[in-house]
């Protein structure tokens, strides 16, 4: 094609000079006069900017790829009302749209190619037809300038001449069959399609429209079956087809392998899902395998990892706990360290005189105050003296408080045995060695009461000694302090052993670092919600912190000192109440600061989680147990009980206590328990299993009070842990069946035997012990063995029936059912008395 003007150009396309000018500087040429000549690359150039421009797609934007019919029909309808006949204009509005479906544009592009291929053909030839010609011009001017024969130079020219120009004809005339075949495969192949589909198009039907109208269009079959299936929505879009009815998407070719985590257990559902694959086929594999399972079935890590590698995915084996571990680990804890006050944990037996000392070290009277005199909770004091600062936690001394006294030497340092100078070692004061020992806790032992009369240390430290806890006096490693809360003595002596040991412990802790520790104590307070007493172990706790604690998390709305005034931040070693926990962790559980509340709500989560399914499993386990080992006995009597205690600690206690007093016969079953009042709901729970109400230093509100009124449930208070295990183990001894025992009333010694014609044989006995009741069971003994046992048929003196026989007079018994009674054989009366039992 040869070059054209722009003025051309814009006569030819039918546009101004000016428009086109721009236009050409829009796509990329430079600005140039209207006489200037354009090139074939330059229009091909323009033509494509302006394509893409209106929405094509390059060089095969050549028509439109989408068009919209709208067509509205309007009629007249007539309605019969109370008014009569009226007739109502209808007017039907439809709308149409078809898109040009893939394979037109394909063959359009195909048919451009082959329309392109044919003219390159054919300015190839007519280049070479060019060039030939051009060589034979050159070589007719060579030969004249050399003054060859002119004839010879002509008649070459010439047959050079005729073989371009025969070259050129074949050459154009191949050009044009290819140009003309390419147009016939194109034609071909687009007779056998639509030019137009509709995406709103069911499957083999007429364009379905967006509209609800009613009238009919005149579109042929397609048409008039349309609403024959099931109704559209307009949600999902049909998947494309192709004109011969194929689906227009293909299957993968080659297996996808999948990356597969694998947690510690899933489901063969959810294993299936993560494979992408149905879980008939997962099930199918296990079969093969030899395991029989089920979709909803559980199975573990190891059984995942096998069926995915036999399926040939690969796995990646996850933890279940491994967001956990992520953001613990996330915690930095680095920074500079400095010396931070002992943790010291005072334990010891009962009545030992603990809070007393305590008492006396802090110049207060907690002890006074306290339930029984008794401590039932621990208690966080930290105390300032010349020499430093110490922490104290004050632990009960009672058998049921063994969980909280461990909890006590985890959290501590230093342990201060308190042992009274005239009781001398005792049960819990034994166990609290050994909870020291457990956990690795330098011990002292304060040997308490040394103003009394009785008060002998000597004997303590022998009987201290004899458990492996050995004075320094006598050539161990523990030091023993005589002290006296009463008096005051010895308490100064008792401060320097605490802070002498804490200096050769070299206790460290990082201020700047976030706060972690441990949980001494939560409870549910009705104005403030969960209240939860902590100790900083590391960093610094600060008010508006997001505190995780087992399976609780929530943001510090309030920090309180132990004697309740408010702070705003609290370093190492400084025991803290703290409100905004989301409920009451467990006792003992550890606490970090973390940055993310995000992060803590999926742990808190997690962790609730992986509890309510242990705790499930344990049911269900306990179950099958239990259905195992009670089949064929005697099912046990149960004394279901509703728990409500103050604290989170005394509720392990009293739990713990009370499910261990039960036995084979009668046992105590805890159907709810829980920290705070208690509401309307436990008192249904009770209704509903048939429970008594037990409230620990907390108290009912007035619904509940009502309910308890009406539906005559038990409802116990108790503020001392002694009167309520008490008065469980009276009300399992009452649950308990009576013993059985027998005693001997009468002893007769046969002396001779009658037979008579009306009762049979007669024994005539002499009555040797006790007195003969004929209402009463009887054994017949020979050679003091038993060989018979049953019941007397009459019981006679001189010939009259008589109800008893006293010692040492003579009578005629007898027996019902057995004639061989013999001269010398004992017949004994027996009674069965019931025995009450007790735990």
């Amino acid at each position: 094609m040869t070059d054209q003007t722009v003025n051309t150009l814009a006569k030819t396309v039918g546009v101004p000079v000016e428009r086109l000018l721009n236009q050409m500087e829009e796509a990329g040429l430079k600005r140039r006069a209207a006489t200037a000549k354009v090139s074939d690359e330059e229009r091909k150039l323009l033509l494509s900017h302006l394509q893409k421009s209106h929405g094509g797609e390059g060089d095969h934007s050549d028509g439109p790829k989408k068009i919209t019919l709208r067509r509205k029909t309007t009629s007249t309808l007539k309605v019969a009302g109370a008014a009569g006949k009226r007739t109502v204009n209808v007017e039907v509005r439809k709308k149409r749209t078809y898109v040009k479906s893939e394979e037109d544009q394909s063959a359009v592009i195909e048919a451009e190619k082959a329309e392109l291929a044919a003219r390159q053909a054919q300015e190839a030839a007519q280049a070479k037809v060019e060039a030939d010609a051009k060589l034979a011009a050159a070589v007719v001017a060579e030969a004249a300038a050399a003054d060859a024969s002119a004839k010879d130079a002509a008649d070459q020219a010439a047959k050079i001449k005729q073989d371009t120009d025969n070259a050129a004809a074949k050459a154009a005339a191949d050009a044009e069959v290819a140009r003309q075949k390419a147009a016939e495969e194109a034609k071909k192949k687009t007779s056998n399609q639509k030019t137009f589909s509709s995406p709103d198009k069911p499957r083999g039907g007429a364009p379905a429209g967006k509209g609800k109208g009613k009238g009919r269009s005149s579109g042929g079959r397609d048409d008039r079956n349309r609403g024959k299936g099931p109704r559209s929505k307009g949600k999902l879009a049909a998947p494309k087809r192709t004109g011969s009815g194929e689906h227009a998407f293909e299957a993968p070719t080659e297996k996808v392998v999948q990356e597969v985590s694998v947690p510690e257990s899933i489901t063969v559902a959810d294993l299936a899902s993560r494979m992408k694959v149905k879980a008939a086929e997962v099930v199918k594999v296990m079969f093969n395998m030899g395991a029989m399972a089920t979709i909803n079935q559980v199975i573990d890590q190891d059984t995942a990892t096998i069926v995915v590698e036999e399926m040939g995915h690969t796995v990646k084996l996850v933890m279940d706990d491994a967001i956990e571990t992520e953001v613990v680990e996330s915690i930095n804890y680095e920074g500079k360290e400095i010396t931070r006050a002992p943790v010291v944990t005072v334990m010891g037996h009962v009545d030992h005189g603990k809070t007393s000392l305590l008492d006396c070290i802090r110049s207060t009277k907690v002890a006074s105050g306290e339930s029984g005199g008794i401590t039932q909770h621990i208690g966080a004091y930290h105390v300032e003296t010349d020499k430093g600062m110490v922490t104290f936690l004050d632990t009960p001394g009672h058998a049921a408080f063994t969980a909280m006294r461990a909890r006590g030497a985890k959290a501590t340092d230093i342990v201060i045995l308190v042992v009274a100078s005239d009781d001398g070692v005792m049960p819990q004061t034994e166990e609290a060695v050994q909870h020291a020992k457990a956990a690795g806790v330098p011990l002292i032992v304060a040997v308490n009461k040394m103003d009394k009369e009785g008060a002998d240390p000597e004997r303590v430290k022998t009987e201290l000694s004899s458990r492996e806890v050995v004075p320094e006096d006598w050539g161990g490693e523990t030091q023993f302090v005589p002290v006296s809360a009463k008096t005051g003595e010895g308490i100064d002596a008792l401060v320097d052993a605490v802070l002498l040991e804490a200096e050769v412990l070299e206790l460290t802790a990082v201020p700047e670092a976030p706060a972690k520790g441990v949980v001494v104590e939560a409870r549910l307070d009705k104005g403030r919600g969960s209240v939860a007493t902590i100790l900083v172990q590391n960093g610094t706790l600060k008010k508006g912190d997001i505190v995780l604690a087992g399976q609780q998390f929530g943001r510090v709305r309030a920090m309180l000192d132990e004697n309740g005034k408010p702070i705003t931040s609290a370093g190492p070693s400084i025991p803290v109440e703290i409100l905004g926990l989301g409920g009451t962790p467990d006792s003992g559980e550890d606490f970090a600061v973390v940055a993310d509340e995000k992060k803590a709500r999926e742990v808190a989560l997690f962790r609730q989680g992986k509890y309510r399914d242990v705790k499930l499993a344990r049911q269900q386990a306990s179950k099958l147990d239990a259905m195992f080992e009670n089949m064929g006995k005697n099912q046990a009597s149960v004394l279901n009980v509703v728990l409500k205690t103050d604290v989170r600690g005394s509720l392990e206690a009293l739990t713990s206590s009370l499910m261990d007093m039960g036995t084979e016969e009668v046992k105590v079953q805890v159907v709810s328990s829980g920290v705070g009042g208690i509401a309307e709901s436990d008192v249904n729970l009770a209704v509903a299993s048939n429970a008594v109400i037990f409230g620990f230093n907390v108290r009912a509100d007035t619904p509940a009070k009502a309910l308890i009124e009406k539906e005559g449930i038990d409802l116990r208070y108790y503020s001392v842990i002694y009167d309520i295990i008490n008065d469980v183990k009276a009300a399992l001894s009452g649950m308990l069946s009576p013993e059985l025992r027998e005693s001997i009333v009468g002893i007769a010694e046969v002396r001779e035997v009658f037979r008579s014609p009306k009762l049979g044989q007669i024994a005539g006995c002499m009555v040797i012990e006790g007195t003969m009741f004929r209402s009463k069971p009887i054994r017949v003994l020979r050679d003091n063995v038993v060989i018979y046992e049953g019941e007397l048929e009459s019981l006679r003196r001189h010939k009259d029936s008589v109800a008893e026989v006293r010692n040492g007079m003579e009578c005629g018994i007898g027996v019902k059912s057995y004639n061989d009674v013999r001269v010398g054989d004992q017949i004994e009366v027996f009674d069965t008395v019931e025995v009450e039992r007790s735990l």
